[in-house]
């Protein structure tokens, strides 16, 4: 393959048409271009140039080489061009977190990618252990995770903390282990884990959830607080999922005395470089998240 530094110095020196001045051209010495063209017709095995003194003309292969070399060194400076333009508001930016997360993220970012249209947001809704996946298999720029991971790819920030919270239904206003054993627990994905953090360290009659009876369950995290509002059982709930429910007078919102806060994390790939507009959406989420 033809080199495209001793091709460059060839094509500037038909254009210059002067030997000292393309050396000044290109900041290389006199020597330093009569070299790259030497190399040309040794790897081209033809002859290029006929020198006559000072000046030149330029053989049938060198006026060939010339037109299509020109060709090339223009679309290898565009391909510069392109490669290096590192838009900070402009492309695709896949995220993935779990659905309580993305209550409150995802409409933030659709917010951004309103002000800002060429910004591309795609939002994969997903539980802890496909969001470490999706990362470690680079499927997603950006995850946000509610536990820490085991893969050894995947770097993690803590950004926030989110209180977990007793709902149920409403006109409740202190509700004691006698009236959750009544109402029953509706379930979602991560139900046994918040219940156990929060009614744990609240309740010392708790160990697990299955003493409750199971009332319902949805895997829909905005779906989770419907069948709470209509009175059929009590759940445990981030309170960013809370806050994103649409009829908060249907349900009462506790916090009890022992409180009790899952950590979000963000995750990013180890080995992966950060574009401009990965980091514009990272500075957002992050600011999103804070103020939960």
């Amino acid at each position: 393959m033809i080199n495209p530094v001793w091709l460059r110095s060839f094509c500037t020196l038909v254009e210059v048409g002067h030997f000292t001045r393309t050396a000044e051209h290109l900041f290389m010495t006199q020597s330093g271009v009569s070299q790259h063209v030497r190399k040309l017709e040794e790897y081209l095995c033809q002859k290029l140039l006929v020198r006559q003194g000072k000046s030149f003309t330029l053989t049938t292969t060198g006026d060939r080489l010339y037109k299509e070399g020109q060709k090339l060194i223009l679309a290898l400076t565009d391909l510069e061009a392109r490669v290096s333009q590192d838009p900070t508001h402009e492309g695709i930016v896949k995220l993935a977190s779990p659905g309580s997360v993305g209550l409150k993220l995802y409409h933030h970012l659709l917010t951004l990618q309103r002000r800002y249209p060429k910004l591309i947001i795609e939002y994969r809704f997903a539980p802890n252990g496909d969001v470490e996946r999706l990362i470690a298999e680079h499927k997603v720029d950006i995850g946000f995770m509610t536990c820490l991971s085991t893969m050894s790819d995947v770097s993690l920030e803590p950004v926030a903390r989110d209180e977990l919270l007793l709902v149920t239904p409403a006109g409740i206003s202190e509700p004691s282990w006698d009236q959750l054993l009544q109402l029953g627990f509706i379930d979602h994905p991560d139900g046994a884990y918040h219940a156990g953090q929060l009614l744990g360290v609240n309740f010392h009659e708790f160990q697990n959830v299955n003493q409750f009876a199971r009332s319902g369950f949805s895997n829909q995290i905005n779906l989770i607080l419907e069948p709470v509002s209509q009175g059929l059982g009590f759940t445990v709930l981030p309170s960013h999922a809370v806050s994103a429910f649409k009829e908060p007078g249907k349900v009462s919102v506790h916090r009890l005395g022992n409180k009790v806060s899952e950590t979000l994390y963000m995750s990013t790939h180890t080995d992966k470089f950060i574009p401009n507009r990965v980091a514009t959406v990272i500075t957002e989420a992050v600011k999103c998240l804070k103020s939960i």
